[in-house]
């Protein structure tokens, strides 16, 4: 296997790695007005987050430099051309960092029903572009032969982006109610497992449609499979929840691999396709790096990748307890010590 098939396989994997644990926290931000209709559950659902969202954003972070390092060509033309979409993705995930670090800074329900606002923003935003951003990559945009783009937003939003966007949407959802299930107990629980019942099934028909098209229009024949796997994963996890919730949960993680697989199955051995011409399309030969730097980067990737994973894994077992209302204290003595420190 040539060293540019092995990066387009590692940013698959890392990019898999983002969904499945990034997905969780987009979920959970979304249903934060539905799961939290007091100020504790409210802090239950987002203490459930708050150890582990910046260590997941990690993942779009390493996907990103790697994809800039490994293939300088699709970096430049995927920021050039999805430069609006993912200004909007930035802006919301520091929006939403923001609002985790601050709204337990003044003791008022309208300051804090504000930063609620911004994490549901934040969540629900990235978690509908990336999967516009990601149909469009498989489906292709117009290049011209100096690999530019030529399209305006509008053309990123058509109908197969679209769907594919609320496809993620309701997916990630979907993800967070049954990590919410896992992690929780009390009320927020018990809306969780109603909204992973009701909503699941959506989520299943529209990632189900999503990924027949992307099969029909797209795929490889073999990612048929994926799409098999991520329908059977999805039925077995809203079977599951309720009875057995760390099952459901690795049940939705497998579905969002299935899906993330499929896509990058049906986009190999292009990583950007150009509807303009086939010959204008970047591949993962002539948008890689030189063998020396793909070489480098290699060895990089086998000396830090296993350290990277064993210390987030040491941070969800060290937080890997489920959350009860009673755990939560009370917000006007949070505030108090906060500003206390601030002292």
């Amino acid at each position: 296997m040539a060293l540019t098939d092995i990066w387009f396989l590692l940013i698959a994997v890392l990019w898999t790695g983002y969904f499945v644990l990034e997905g969780f926290d987009f979920g959970v931000g979304t249903l934060l007005p539905l799961v939290g209709r007091t100020e504790n559950d409210r802090r239950v659902a987002i203490n459930t987050i708050g150890p582990v969202w910046d260590g997941n954003e990690v993942w779009l972070l390493v996907a990103g430099g790697a994809t800039f390092a490994a293939f300088p060509e699709w970096y430049a033309s995927l920021f050039s051309g999805f430069y609006l979409a993912l200004l909007i993705i930035l802006v919301a995930l520091i929006l939403r960092g923001v609002a985790f670090e601050f709204r337990g800074k003044i003791d008022s329900d309208r300051w804090r029903r504000n930063w609620d606002r911004a994490i549901v923003f934040g969540s629900l935003v990235p978690a509908l572009l990336w999967g516009i951003a990601f149909a469009n990559i498989v489906q292709g945009v117009p290049l011209d032969a100096d690999h530019r783009f030529t399209g305006t937003l509008l053309t990123l939003l058509n109908p197969y982006a679209l769907l594919g966007g609320l496809a993620t949407l309701l997916l990630f959802t979907l993800h967070g109610a049954v990590f919410l299930t896992l992690k929780t107990e009390g009320p927020v629980r018990e809306r969780a497992v109603d909204i992973a019942r009701r909503g699941g099934l959506l989520a299943v028909a529209v990632g189900g449609a999503f990924l027949v098209w992307t099969e029909l229009a797209h795929g490889a024949g073999w990612t048929l499979a994926g799409v098999v796997a991520a329908a059977g994963a999805l039925l077995g996890a809203l079977w599951l929840v309720n009875r057995r919730d760390g099952w459901a949960f690795t049940l939705t993680a497998v579905a969002i691999v299935a899906v993330t697989v499929t896509l990058f199955g049906s986009l190999y051995p292009d990583v950007l396709p150009s509807t303009t011409d086939p010959a204008f399309s970047l591949t993962t030969t002539n948008a890689a790096s030189t063998p020396y730097t793909l070489t480098i980067m290699t060895w990089v990737a086998v000396v830090f990748t296993p350290i990277v994973l064993a210390y987030q894994a040491w941070t969800f077992w060290v937080f890997r307890k489920r959350i009860r209302p009673g755990d939560i204290p009370p917000a006007a003595g949070l505030a108090a010590r906060s500003a206390a420190t601030a002292r």
